[in-house]
């Protein structure tokens, strides 16, 4: 046990922070040895999640640096938007690797975050240092990076599932229109009116129309996989259910690809990353189908009609969209196999 990486987790009493302890407690190389709450620190854990009882019952630490460093090699941070921004300077100061689920290092424009995010931005220098960490695309710049953003979750189903096009130049950028979906565990456990059971069950809503947080992360990867600049129009809903993200995204077809061309060229362009499984040709994945795993899972239908294709692309956004991904750049900033600790099967039915 003495041998594994000691992991802390700040925010553990959130839904990211949970399921980083529930993925973690079966990595065989990392170990949680602090699990941080400011808000509710001096509590048991299995307080506010008894189905923690007997599996971890310890007290929550409170944020400090010196103390985490005690303790720990790699600090993930499950923070709302505008806390880690705040303690990742003492983090790294005191010589910790970190990965941060929040949002505040994926944009590199202190501007554009504060535009989008309503909140201070984090000091540029840090900014520049994080390694955006959507691990299929730029795990070669997370190897032995300290410092990993990991992406949010609409971003993580919606990019996996354009990149590959926009890249071979095999769908016009400016065409793109983005159809999200989230399950109601992407809001976080804070009680809200538009969480609220009466309020979300039987319906169906868009929400954040052209204001989502999410836009810019997407724009900013886009346009580096298409050597300009990217502008998307991209609409988000809530579900009544509790966990998956379905991205639903249309483009017009360059040079008259087929479906079929579509699923070699992402076949082979994952070729090796054993979390994107491709869809055979009239097969289009479900939220149901990637249920607890780390998996993305992409299906496509070109319309010769239309001149345009219909890319569907799933995840879990409690894993593949947060916790997953996270340990997933966990293994690649350890130089281990990147599926260490996350080979297990989606839960199905």
């Amino acid at each position: 046990m003495s041998s594994k990486v000691k992991i802390a987790i700040i925010g553990s009493t959130g839904y990211g922070g949970v399921e980083l302890i529930r993925l973690l407690a079966s990595h065989p190389l990392a170990e949680v040895t602090s699990v941080i709450s400011s808000s509710s620190a001096g509590t048991p854990i299995a307080e506010g999640y008894p189905h923690l009882t007997g599996i971890r019952e310890e007290l929550l630490d409170d944020v400090d640096p010196a103390a985490i460093k005690a303790k720990a090699d790699v600090v993930f941070l499950a923070t709302p938007a505008g806390v880690a921004s705040k303690l990742v300077p003492s983090l790294l100061e005191a010589g910790l690797k970190i990965i941060d689920l929040s949002g505040d290092f994926r944009l590199k424009s202190p501007a554009l975050y504060e535009q989008w995010y309503k909140k201070p931005a984090a000091d540029e220098a840090y900014l520049k240092q994080a390694v955006f960490g959507l691990a299929e695309i730029y795990g070669d710049q997370v190897l032995d990076s300290p410092f990993i953003s990991n992406p949010g979750c609409y971003p993580t189903a919606t990019l996996l599932g354009l990149i590959p096009a926009v890249k071979a130049g095999w769908i016009d950028p400016s065409t793109i229109i983005i159809d999200a979906k989230s399950g109601v565990s992407g809001a976080g456990r804070g009680a809200s009116l538009g969480t609220h059971y009466s309020e979300l069950n039987e319906n169906l809503k868009a929400y954040k129309l052209n204001q989502h947080q999410h836009i810019p992360e997407i724009e900013m990867v886009l346009s580096d996989a298409a050597n300009k600049p990217v502008v998307t129009t991209f609409t988000t809903h809530l579900v009544p259910m509790t966990r998956g993200i379905m991205s639903t995204m249309y483009a017009t077809v360059q040079e008259g690809h087929s479906t079929a061309d579509f699923i070699e060229l992402y076949r082979s362009y994952y070729t090796n990353r054993k979390f994107v499984r491709i869809r055979p040709e009239g097969q289009w994945p479900t939220t149901k189908e990637v249920w607890g795993s780390n998996y993305c899972d992409i299906g496509f239908a070109v319309d010769e009609r239309t001149g345009r294709v219909t890319i569907v692309s799933v995840i879990d956004n409690l894993v593949k969209g947060a916790a997953g991904q996270a340990i997933q750049n966990l293994n690649l900033m350890m130089g281990w196999d990147e599926t260490l600790g996350l080979q297990f099967v989606p839960v199905y039915p």
